[in-house]
């Protein structure tokens, strides 16, 4: 089994638990102090870990190409405001359906790629993609009729959100690559290490200037927020790494296995039912993912 593989499937776990740790500050913080709870821990925490890197394997520090800081910069930058986008669309009654079109990321990401990096995508990824997509899209329709959902701004603000997600994962992929020297992991951490700088920098100054009073909350609640940035920085670690490895559009299609681990823990923690339509959009996501690794074998 290729090395991306795994690392792809411990992302999305770390992602699913980074978020249900951040669902549970909603009750102390701000959306947008919860939001930074991701960021502001993990970048002193990607610090140590490159340094403590370098220091225990007598790696130097690789050529760092002006590139390198650009598509960092716009990899943060969209990351923070495509989550701003999915975060407005939890307010609105229709979200569930719009959010769906969120996850046209691994398609819009693919795009991206080809069109900055030169990737390229085999007929048998691409099936691949088309079939975890909809099953994705099938689990996120709304339940119940007073879910209904009418194509308005949400769904272009669905997806924005995903094609934003999708520049930064290859924004990331592409920060990573520039770099002259290294392997995945150290180029991945030194990748996350300035993102999460950056990134901690830009939505701490957004929250002295719209919510200053969060900024003492978000300190105050260390210890939540400090394991938030963890598992948020083991998170981006693997997610960059499987970027470094392979084409970043293989990578976010598998990584859609991340809603199936959310319907088990839905299933299995706090014992909800799936209707026969989740059931068949799992199965689908599932089968998406066995083909995608199997093209990749």
């Amino acid at each position: 089994m290729d090395l991306w593989i795994p690392i792809t499937l411990a992302a999305a776990f770390c992602q699913n638990l980074r978020s249900a740790l951040q669902k549970q500050l909603k009750g102390q913080l701000s959306t947008w102090g919860a939001t930074a709870s991701r960021f502001v821990f993990a970048a002193p925490l990607a610090v140590l870990f490159t340094f403590g890197l370098m220091q225990a394997r007598g790696d130097a520090l690789p050529g760092i190409p002006g590139l390198f800081y650009l598509y960092g910069a716009l990899g943060g930058l969209c990351q923070i405001v495509a989550t701003g986008l999915l975060i407005h669309l939890f307010s609105r009654a229709n979200f569930s359906a719009a959010t769906a079109f969120t996850k046209t990321e691994p398609v819009q990401t693919a795009l991206f790629g080809i069109i900055l990096l030169g990737d390229h995508l085999s007929p048998l990824m691409a099936l691949a993609i088309m079939i975890s997509l909809s099953g994705v899209m099938m689990i996120s329709i709304p339940k119940t009729a007073t879910s209904k959902w009418k194509p308005d701004s949400a769904l272009w603000i669905g997806i924005l959100s995903g094609g934003l997600f999708g520049l930064s994962a290859v924004a990331f992929r592409g920060a990573s690559l520039s770099l002259s020297d290294g392997d995945a992991l150290l180029r991945a951490s030194i990748t996350v290490s300035y993102v999460t700088i950056f990134q901690a920098g830009a939505i701490v100054f957004w929250m002295w200037l719209r919510e200053p009073g969060q900024i003492t909350k978000l300190f105050k609640a260390w210890r939540m927020t400090g394991l938030v940035g963890l598992v948020g920085l083991m998170g981006s670690l693997a997610w960059v790494t499987a970027f470094t490895l392979q084409n970043a559009a293989y990578v976010r299609a598998l990584g859609q296995i991340d809603i199936v681990f959310t319907l088990a823990a839905s299933l299995l923690v706090f014992k909800e039912t799936l209707t026969a339509r989740e059931i068949t959009g799992v199965l689908l996501v599932t089968l998406g993912v066995v083909v995608l690794v199997l093209a990749a074998g």
